[in-house]
This record gives structure tokens, C-alpha cells and sequence, in this order.
């Protein structure tokens, strides 16, 4: 089969759980070696975060605080980006740049239809967050504080039914996400003439090809994630350059350079 661009498809290969951990044991590699650019390229993260929680929370929103903390899923494969790139640099033998990252991913046209496709979904996340709002808990009426909310949520018949409705649509919403995204965006990154379909075919094939291993490395993302967020999105400083840069060998193990060269 060939892509849209008339070259042959990216060969995917099967891995295994211990290929998901030798990966991480990379990207922690990478981690120590590129602290300083992952972090600086992580403050801007923790920072645009921690402006939209205290935004929501001057404006009365503050109930969104955990659907906005949820849907951090559905974007960090292109939050992320920055940290493939540095690992595409450090693998090359060139000297690691956070500019250059960023350079790199806003001159890639693909990326950019990549990453509409994930805040698209974010949106449709969003949008759906608040039709379950209304749904479940408007006879409660509008959360003037975070507390509050969590109180209607963890003591009403209406909340639980929220959080459970909830979590399993944000569950799929993840999973469609992962499909499409587990190694599009570090593809997009490596190859310039692979466009952003072919990319996204190519990254549900990886999962559909080993589905345990990359399963099970997306609920580990998810996890870690989670656990990241709560203090104050603090914790992201390490585990999502980490993240990014394990993202990266993951897919330098499942699709083989080789296969994209015209035959």
C-alpha cells in the first residue's frame, strides 16, 4: 500500500511489554542528559496551565478545574511534540535546541492538521462536560466554588451518575486519542513526506498490531498524568518531558525507517 503522497506505507512492527520498557529506560536517559531544555520547554506548560485554572477560577468556573485536568490527555501527545523532537536531535548527534523544537514543530504544516485533530477533540470534550452538566446536576444549579461541586458530585444520586457517564466517554475519548496520536505526531517529526494521514493510519496499526503492550502504555501515560496534575501541574516538569522522550524510542522501535524509503 502507498500513502497519499504516492510513497509506501510505514512498515509497523509488533512489540512487547519489555520493548515498552526499554523505551522508558531510554527516555529517562534522555531525560538526564536534555533536564535543562526539558524543563524549560515543560515551564511553559506548567505555566499555561496553572493561567487557566486561576482564569476559570476568577471567572466562577471553577467546577471545570477537573474535566480541564481530565482532557490534558486528549492534548499532551501534542504538548508533547517539543520532547520527541529533542530526542529526534539527540539521536542525530545534534546539539539539543528548545527553540529549535519549537521551530521545528510550528514549520511542520502535517503537525499542525495533527494538532487540530487533538483539540478538536478536547472541544468536543469540553462540549460534552457541560451537556452532562446540565444534564445530571442542573436542578443543583451553577458551583460558585470547586468544593462545592465535588460535595453535589460525591454525595448525590445525580454526581455519581455524572463522574461514572463521565470518566467512561473521557476513557474512549483517550483511547480514540491514543490511537491516532501514539506515533503520528514523532513520525510527523522524523518524516516530512509522510502527510498527517498516513501518519494517523500508521499510528492505529502500531496499536492494533501489539494492542497489550501499547495499551497498557497509555494507561500508564493516563496514570502518570493524573498524578502529575495534582500538584499543581508541578509534576509535570518530569514526567512529561520523560513521557515525550520514551513516546519517541517507542516509535523508533515500532516503525522502521527502511520501509518509508522509495522502493
Amino acid at each position: 500500500m502507498s500513502s497519499l503522497s504516492g510513497k509506501p506505507d510505514p512498515l509497523v512492527l509488533r512489540i512487547a511489554l519489555a520493548d515498552v520498557g526499554e523505551a522508558f529506560s531510554r527516555g529517562l536517559r534522555d531525560f538526564q542528559a536534555l533536564s535543562l531544555h526539558d524543563i524549560a520547554l515543560a515551564l511553559i506548560y506548567v505555566i499555561g496551565g496553572l493561567a487557566i485554572i486561576f482564569c476559570i477560577a476568577a471567572f466562577g468556573m471553577s467546577y471545570l478545574a477537573y474535566p480541564l485536568a481530565a482532557g490534558f490527555a486528549l492534548i499532551a501527545p501534542f504538548v508533547a511534540a517539543g520532547f520527541y523532537e529533542l530526542s529526534r536531535q539527540r539521536e542525530h548527534g545534534q546539539t539539543p535546541s528548545a527553540r529549535e523544537a519549537l521551530t521545528a514543530i510550528i514549520s511542520c504544516r502535517e503537525l499542525g492538521w495533527m494538532a487540530f485533530v487533538t483539540i478538536f477533540i478536547f472541544i468536543v470534550w469540553m462540549y460534552l462536560v457541560q451537556f452532562l452538566l446540565a444534564l445530571f446536576l442542573g436542578l443543583h444549579g451553577s458551583f460558585s466554588t470547586l468544593q462545592q461541586f465535588i460535595t453535589v458530585v460525591l454525595t448525590t444520586s445525580e454526581g455519581l451518575a455524572f463522574l461514572i457517564i463521565g470518566n467512561l466517554i473521557g476513557a474512549a475519548l483517550s483511547l480514540i486519542v491514543f490511537s491516532l496520536t501514539s506515533v503520528s505526531f514523532p513520525l510527523l517529526l522524523d518524516r516530512h513526506d509522510v502527510d498527517f494521514v498516513t501518519a494517523i493510519i500508521t499510528s492505529v496499526r502500531a496499536v492494533t498490531t501489539s494492542s497489550v503492550p501499547m495499551i497498557g502504555w497509555g494507561l500508564i501515560i493516563v496514570v502518570l498524568l493524573i498524578v502529575s496534575i495534582l500538584p499543581f501541574f508541578l509534576g509535570l516538569l518530569i514526567t512529561l518531558p520523560v513521557l515525550g522522550h520514551t513516546t519517541w524510542h517507542l516509535y523508533r522501535r515500532i516503525v522502521t525507517i527502511n520501509a518509508l524509503e522509495p522502493a
